[in-house]
């Protein structure tokens, strides 16, 4: 099995494609993947378009995209909506934060934006998320954080405009055309 450097396992690849034994091969991609990642976690509020990450990571932004979802399973910018959605949670379960201060601290540029993505990956818009999480309170303190985040992490294994095609696709009939 594969570390990280700081001793956790890599995450499962999506079920639906296996993680290219090839592409976790070159220990030194590896260790600029893992790098990368390690920038997006300590500050998802910021930009991290796949340019600036390549760039950091001395590889081409092509190499970067496939290298980044073959050994982590996602893209790199779902990995990046994953962090701001958990980070976004755990605000709006542990603060009194305005939704709107969250929304900014977590690297939203415009609270629109934030509420229809946190309400398309949770289900839940975050007041109603922030209610749920004041009214299990009690039994939450007895969980410990690190099993919190995990259980709530949301599952970014598609894109969210897929998501939001599905849905729709179940919800409005088609236009019928008259043919003459």
């Amino acid at each position: 099995m594969l570390l990280r450097e700081d001793h956790n396992t890599l995450p499962p690849a999506s079920s639906s494609r296996p993680v290219d034994a090839d592409a976790l091969q070159d220990p030194a991609l590896l260790r600029r993947l893992l790098r990368a990642r390690d920038r997006m976690d300590a500050a998802s509020h910021e930009a991290w378009p796949v340019k600036r990450l390549a760039e950091f990571s001395g590889v081409s932004e092509a190499h970067f995209a496939r290298s980044f979802k073959r050994a982590f399973g996602v893209p790199p910018h779902r990995y990046l909506l994953t962090r701001r959605i958990e980070q976004a949670t755990t605000l709006l379960r542990d603060t009194g934060f305005s939704i709107t201060e969250i929304a900014f601290a977590t690297g939203w540029e415009s609270l629109g934006t934030f509420g229809r993505i946190f309400h398309d990956i949770t289900g839940r818009s975050p007041s109603a998320m922030r209610l749920e999480a004041q009214a299990n309170m009690p039994q939450l303190d007895r969980v410990p954080a690190c099993v919190l985040k995990a259980a709530q992490r949301p599952d970014l294994t598609f894109a969210v405009s897929e998501k939001r095609r599905r849905v729709a696709k179940d919800t409005f009939r088609k236009s019928i055309k008259e043919v003459s």
